[in-house]
């Protein structure tokens, strides 16, 4: 088979539900209130993907939870509200996606980082990144409770933030067992291109309405899900990664990996990637959220190992 890579690319009270493996986090309350699903990506301490180019990748030391779907328009919309956030998102009514269940995008990283601030600091938590009073990022310094020396671009108490590369990678290419899929959807088959739906191995992406692409699907419909239960971790929308370009975190203006595949992108075998500056915004770039229910500065320490490419797997 040929080579892939991820296409680069509340309010004072939160309640938590969880069923299996999911976690179902709600935040805000009244009309500003919305919830968010997340599944455990267990398996911790798992071995690398190193048959792909570049590598490793995908090793993560610890058990954490990543967004089962993208982040929508409608959480923006209330967490804006609720927040006076200022959070713009790309007008979509060409594409047929300013609905409230459709992926968030055309959202800078700067407003990626204030979006998941808000559902820490909402509830009473500890902003995952550091910004000064003007609005700049900066990173977190030792004088900083939570202070991280190995990833000093998030505050290691927090419990929601953007992941890291290999984050991404383990919650889209792993499974339970360890092993490893060529396709976010638990396949090493080329998905189905589709307009949306939850099809095993479908992706949307590539699925043509007369000689236009299909718009982005709602995210709950966004094709078949990963081995770890994910969905649109390939097609939809790209999303922002918190990991650097270089994998250096010690530059606040660091250029971030965007990668994940949009709705819009031909296929899902194109080798291609985005270095996005943390201001760059994109009609087809949103975000997803992952979280570890009780962040410890101890037990966060590991999240200082980012990869600074991430690539699929390669067969013969």
């Amino acid at each position: 088979m040929g080579r892939f890579v991820l296409i680069a690319c509340i309010s004072a009270c939160v309640t938590t539900t969880s069923s299996a493996q999911t976690l179902t986090e709600t935040f805000g309350s009244g009309a500003n209130a919305f919830t968010m699903d997340f599944v455990t990506i267990g398996n911790p301490g798992n071995a690398a993907d190193t048959t792909g180019s570049p590598n490793p990748a995908g090793s993560v030391a610890y058990t954490y939870n990543m967004g089962k779907y993208e982040v929508s328009r409608e959480m923006i919309d209330k967490a804006n509200l609720a927040g006076a956030l200022g959070i713009t998102m790309y007008d979509m009514i060409s594409f047929g996606g300013n609905g409230g269940n459709k992926p968030a995008t055309g959202i800078s990283w700067y407003e990626s980082a204030k979006f998941v601030n808000y559902l820490n600091t909402s509830s009473g938590g500890t902003a995952a990144y550091k910004f000064d009073a003007s609005g700049n990022f900066q990173l977190w310094t030792s004088s900083d409770v939570g202070f991280n020396a190995n990833n000093q671009s998030r505050n290691s108490l927090a419990k929601y933030f953007l992941p890291t590369i290999d984050e991404l990678y383990k919650a889209a290419y792993g499974s339970p067992g360890g092993e490893w899929y060529n396709y976010a959807t638990g396949s090493d088959s080329t998905p189905s291109p589709v307009a949306g739906g939850r099809d095993p191995n479908t992706a949307v992406y590539g699925f043509r309405q007369g000689s236009e692409y299909c718009a982005p699907a709602d995210i709950t419909n966004a094709g078949g899900l990963s081995a770890f239960g994910t969905m649109a971790q390939m097609g939809n929308a790209n999303e922002w990664s918190e990991s650097t370009f270089t994998g250096v975190s010690y530059n606040p203006r660091e250029t971030k990996w965007i990668l994940g595949g949009a709705w819009d992108s031909v296929a899902l075998t194109a080798i291609s990637s985005i270095n996005g500056p943390l201001a760059y915004e994109s009609y087809d770039a949103g975000l997803r959220v992952a979280m570890i229910p009780e962040p410890s500065l101890l037990s966060l320490l590991a999240l200082g190992g980012v990869l600074v490419a991430l690539g699929r797997r390669s067969r013969s």
